[in-house]
């Protein structure tokens, strides 16, 4: 596997809010964070550029609503903020794909001539899961280290209801499958963007 020299991370939505499982209900893949913030690390020990996302839900009920400390973000993400050697992007959003965000994340990712993102956070299957597709869609090379974002369980139509680790394998299968983006595990991005 190939990442670029000036592959952008995009962390999506890593935020306090999500850590309210009395809201959200059970989630999977408790190992999520601390793969995040691995790659966050790489990323900023290379010199390649970060873009740290924020929700801003418009939701009253929501756990992601501005002015509540659900709103911010995990404090090992904020933690790492402004410490890289590589350009850093601050993004927030109130729907879900990180290319629909202010600042532009298209423009800023044109501008900097990066072809090549790569997406860890929260919820795998909804803003994770959305950016990637969009990603897809505007011509990135989209890379999504699965196991380095994770979401919760979800009751859909005609009474349905799946668990958070079989939302997150169908993310998987409809992004790679679908030519959307290639889903990998962190430690073959590590090991890619290490070299």
């Amino acid at each position: 596997m190939e990442i670029a020299e000036n592959a952008a991370l995009v962390v999506v939505d890593v935020q306090k809010g999500f850590e309210e499982a009395g809201f959200w209900g059970q989630r999977n893949n408790p190992g999520a964070d601390d793969n995040i913030a691995a790659l966050i690390d790489v990323w900023q020990a290379t010199g390649r550029p970060v873009v740290f996302v924020r929700h801003d839900s418009v939701k009253a009920a929501s756990p992601l609503r501005t002015g509540y400390v659900g709103n911010e973000l995990k404090d090992y993400v904020e933690q790492r903020r402004g410490k890289g050697a590589g350009p850093e992007l601050f993004l927030t959003k109130t729907v879900n794909s990180a290319f629909l965000g202010t600042p532009d994340l298209g423009a800023w990712l044109t501008e900097a001539g990066i072809g090549q993102i790569v997406l860890v956070g929260i919820q795998t299957n909804m803003c994770v899961e959305t950016t990637a597709r969009m990603g897809g869609n505007l011509g990135y090379d989209v890379v999504v280290p699965l196991d380095a974002t994770h979401t919760f369980d979800l009751v859909g139509p005609f009474g349905w209801r799946r668990t958070a680790q079989e939302l997150a394998e169908a993310t998987a299968v409809s992004l790679h499958g679908g030519g959307f983006a290639r889903v990998v595990t962190t430690k073959e991005v590590v090991g890619a963007a290490g070299r």
